[in-house]
C-alpha cells in the first residue's frame, strides 16, 4: 500500500510540475502574441490551466512577463484558486 502512495505521488509530482510549465508557457506566449498583435489565447484557457492545479504557474508567469496584471478577474481568481487548491490538497493529504 505504501508503494503505491509512493508512485502515485511521483506522478503528481510530475503531473504538477508539467501543468505550472505550460500554465507559464501560456501566459508568455499570449503576451508575445499580444504584443505582435496576433490571435490570442482565450482566457478560458487560461483559467481552466489554472483550475487544472496550473495556477502558480499562471500567477508566476502574470508576475514575470506582467501579463493579466490589469484585469480584476485575474488578479483575484487566480491567486483564489491556488489558495483553495493548497487547502484542498492540505484537507486530502492531512485529514483523509
Amino acid at each position: 500500500l505504501i508503494l503505491k502512495e509512493v508512485e502515485f505521488m511521483k506522478y503528481a509530482v510530475i503531473y504538477l510540475i508539467m501543468i505550472n510549465i505550460v500554465g507559464l508557457i501560456i501566459i508568455y506566449k499570449d503576451k508575445e502574441y499580444a504584443k505582435n498583435r496576433q490571435w490570442r489565447i482565450k482566457e478560458s484557457t487560461i483559467f481552466l490551466t489554472a483550475l487544472l492545479f496550473g495556477s502558480p504557474g499562471v500567477f508566476l508567469g502574470m508576475k514575470k512577463f506582467r501579463h493579466k496584471t490589469k484585469h480584476w478577474q485575474f488578479t483575484l481568481f487566480i491567486p483564489l484558486i491556488f489558495i483553495i487548491q493548497v487547502a484542498l490538497i492540505y484537507y486530502l493529504y492531512y485529514k483523509l
